[in-house]
Formats: C-alpha cells, structure tokens, sequence
C-alpha cells in the first residue's frame, strides 16, 4: 500500500500529465479560437478504439466510411460481452489452456498495444494498413474463438478447484 502511494503521489506531483498520455498536452496551451491542433488524440485508454474507428475507409451498402468506423469502434467494446458464449473450452483458468488460446492470446494482446500506439499518432498510410491488419486481427480473434477454444487441448481441472 505504501509503494502504491508514493508512486501515486509521484505522478500526482511530478509528472500529472505522463508525457501527454495521462493528461492530454494541448490542455496545457492557451486558447486560440484561430488555431486548430494538428492532430487531436484520445487519451491513452481510448486510443486502440480510436485506432479501429480510423481503420474502416471503405464504403459499404451506400453508407459512409465514418458511419462503418463508428458502428467497428462500437462493436469492439460491446463484444467483449459475447465472451461467455463465444469460449467454448471447458476449462476457463488460462493454467488449464492449450498452447493454440496462449499464442492467440498473446497475439490478441500484441495486436491491442499496436492498436493503441497508432491511435497516438497522426494518420500515415503505412499505419493505416497495419491497424487495418490489427483490427481484423481483433475481431477475428473473438469470431473464431467459439472454434479454435474448442480445439485446443486443455489440462484437467483438478478436483480441488471444481469441488466434487
């Protein structure tokens, strides 16, 4: 508790904005109703799902890119609800998982921390097509799960955690 609270206090009284990650910097700059900043971004717990809102540039069914960018943003955080339904392993502790949910996992979280860098940066073609990569890598790691969590091989669970 006391190691959490000096490095509390430390961020609280040195460094409150993080390099701009914690506090935005254009906070820090005075108004200038005549000057629009360069580049605007979230802060750093929205950025992946800003990133993914900048992957979607095509049209479909006559709708605008922006819409299908919003509708992607808004699915990536309200599949994280689907999750119960869409693992299929008996097993649910990542001790008892196979190797194929630990690599999936693993990329899942790569993918995330690449999505939330780009969505720090200003718009490159070059970051444009990796978050589209890492985006359909997001989603496709939940749209295949209910199958590759069923393939993989799992340890038993011992009779200590189910209580039989």
């Amino acid at each position: 508790m006391v190691v959490f609270l000096i490095v509390f206090s430390l961020v609280m009284f040195f460094a409150p904005e993080g390099g701009g990650y914690f506090l935005e910097t254009p906070n820090f700059y005075p108004a200038d109703p005549l000057k629009t900043p360069n580049h605007i971004a979230p802060v750093w717990y929205f950025t992946p799902y800003y990133s993914i809102l900048r992957a979607i540039v095509w049209n479909f069914f006559g709708l605008d890119a922006k819409f299908w960018g919003v509708v992607a943003m808004g699915a990536s955080v309200v599949i994280f609800a689907f999750l119960p339904w869409l693992d299929r392993s008996p097993v649910k502790s990542i001790r008892y998982r196979g190797p194929i949910t630990k690599v999936m996992l693993t990329l899942f979280v790569i993918c995330f921390f690449i999505l939330g860098y780009l969505g720090t940066l200003s718009p490159s073609p070059m970051g444009e097509l990796i978050s589209q990569i890492c985006t359909v890598f997001y989603f496709g790691f939940f749209l295949g799960m209910p199958w590759w969590s069923r393939m993989d091989k799992f340890k038993p669970v011992p009779d200590r955690v189910t209580m039989k």
